[in-house]
């Protein structure tokens, strides 16, 4: 495959972000920032500084492990996860950078990807430390912040080299590990830092968790690789107060940002706690991106922070996912922008633009890549929807262990090696619109339905289901196929379960012409997640059919 304009320069694949981040071993700026909001302080390391720690860590994994090995990385959102993962990768190990262990649904997960895995080295913080052994006994066990002695120069790796394994969330199968080698690294870092306009000048901030793709690329691997700063707390702390977020933005100068739509909602409902004087002018970048981007709460986010300074061409809607180093599209200077196409057309495949009918946001333009929509083998001319299929320097090597030329190794134009996302698009007018997944669709009587339509819908039909608390899915019995939705509901003295279980039915009816089978209301809290927060639908329509026998 010939060359493009836009095409990843070979150089940027030679050099290994380990390569990049010794190279800045004598800079005193500030590299990393732990907002430590629990003990009301910050917590900073410069490059310098960093550098010298990296050295240990590295110079202890060689002393105790072997290139390639697998090294879990298993501690808290705090300085020592950068420690850890940069310091495998200087060993030449391959890091999987996992949490620190907690529930026993998430000791659960965590079991079964470090068998997959088989992680000989554990490493993890003397914070993090204690419950880490009760998770297992791995060969070796290197708490990371305890570490002293001689350091080491980082060995030297190929680009093809696996880097790290990126276990998916597990929303709509089993998690796997995706092989990300250094070259995908190198890519997707470039590729991130010009569609967001990310260098030295940059604060990357935000609370997305290093062991997701998104935030171990945004808040990680792209400031080493652009030299610019990373400022981050915790998830938890953002979940239990999201206006430390936008406090967080409004500290720092030339912020790019990063995170679910869902995020957003939750900071427009936590404006009046950030106080008066908060100023978002500062906030370059905010990307939208690993769930669905609803128009709603780009307007909402809008209205609240447009007064505060936030520019509406800053926020991004974006496309990734885990098996392409999570960059694959994003919004272009112009910022959000989308269109409203015919609903029965879609569900056909075509997307004709209309008046009135089914709004949907661009999630922008490849860079750096190639992104083609397929149906039946063949690439889909502009308005014809089909699975996105991806090509890039960007794109992991398969799946740990696993056979998946399915998956990876797909054809098309005489070319191998395509990624097939999973994920159903369209192009329209040059940009990229996500319309399903492959697996989650709804069919009733040869008509496609989207779960995360039916979802949007169900979530504003009364006040007392919790928006981003939906799952859709479809089911099968002997009255045939038909749509099931699961919500997440809080009751109190002004409605009751039939009252929204009505306002829900009504809703879909009247959208979508379809009428639901069911409509299953659940306290806050008991639809499944995985591990980065998104509502599991397998997972809620397994649960929904042990309830009913």
């Amino acid at each position: 495959m010939t060359a493009l304009p836009g095409d990843v320069p070979e150089e940027v694949l030679r050099t290994s972000i380990v390569e990049r981040l010794f190279a800045r071993a004598a800079d005193p700026r500030p590299l990393f920032t732990h907002q430590d909001h629990g003990h009301g302080m910050d917590h900073t390391v410069s490059w310098a500084e960093f550098v010298t720690r990296v050295r240990e860590v590295a110079g202890t994994l060689r002393r105790v492990a072997e290139p390639g090995d697998r090294a879990a990385v298993l501690t808290g959102q705090d300085l020592n996860y950068p420690l850890a993962f940069f310091g495998a990768l200087a060993a030449g190990l391959v890091a999987v950078p996992l949490m620190a262990p907690g529930s026993r649904a998430q000791r659960g997960r965590l079991a079964g990807v470090l068998a997959d895995c088989d992680a000989r080295v554990w490493l993890t913080s003397s914070a993090a430390a204690a419950k880490t052994r009760e998770a297992g006994t791995p060969e070796q066990l290197v708490v990371v912040d305890e570490l002293s002695g001689p350091g080491s120069d980082p060995l030297p790796v190929t680009p093809e080299s696996p880097a790290y394994l990126q276990y998916t969330s597990g929303s709509t199968r089993e998690p796997a590990g995706a092989v990300i080698p250094h070259r995908a690294i190198s890519a997707a870092c470039w590729q991130a830092s010009r569609a967001y306009a990310v260098d030295e000048g940059t604060t990357c901030a935000g609370w997305i968790p290093f062991f997701h793709d998104m935030g171990l690329i945004q808040l990680l691997c792209l400031p080493v690789f652009a030299g610019a700063r990373s400022v981050f707390m915790a998830p938890a702390e953002f979940v239990h107060r999201p206006a430390r977020w936008l406090r967080q933005l409004a500290d720092h100068p030339a912020v790019f940002t990063a995170a679910p739509n869902f995020a957003f909602d939750l900071a427009a409902d936590a404006a009046e706690q950030a106080g008066d004087d908060l100023d978002l002018s500062g906030v370059r970048i905010a990307l939208n991106g690993s769930e669905p981007v609803r128009p709603g709460t780009i307007a909402r986010f809008q209205e609240v922070f447009g007064p505060r300074g936030f520019r509406p061409e800053a926020h991004r809607p974006s496309y990734g996912l885990a098996e392409a180093t999570v960059y694959v599209a994003s919004a272009g200077a112009e910022g959000p922008r989308g269109a409203v196409f015919d609903r029965e057309a879609l569900a056909q495949g075509r997307a004709i633009e209309v008046p009135d009918g089914q709004e949907l946001i661009s999630v922008g333009r490849p860079l750096g890549q190639r992104v083609r929509i397929v149906r039946d083998g063949a690439a889909q001319p502009e308005g014809q929807a089909g699975e996105i299929w991806i090509h890039g320097p960007n794109v992991a090597t398969g799946y740990w262990g696993r056979g998946d030329t399915a998956v990876f190794g797909a054809e098309l134009d005489g070319v191998r090696g395509w990624l097939r996302t999973g994920d159903l698009g369209v192009f329209h007018h040059g940009d990229l619109y996500i319309t399903g997944r492959l697996k989650d669709l709804i069919v009733i009587d040869g008509r496609n339905f989207h779960p995360q339509d039916i979802e949007a819908v169900a979530g504003e039909a009364h006040p007392a289901v919790r928006r981003g608390r939906v799952a859709a899915f479809g089911v099968s019995d002997e009255n045939g196929e038909g749509a099931v939705v699961a919500a997440e509901w809080t009751s109190d003295a002004d409605a009751d379960e039939k009252e929204v279980t009505r306002a829900v039915l009504r809703a879909v009816s009247r959208e979508y012409d379809l009428t639901l089978r069911s409509v299953h209301l659940v306290p806050s809290g008991e639809l499944p997640r995985t591990s980065s927060g998104k509502i599991t639908r397998s997972a809620a329509k397994a649960r929904y059919s042990r309830a009913r026998g």
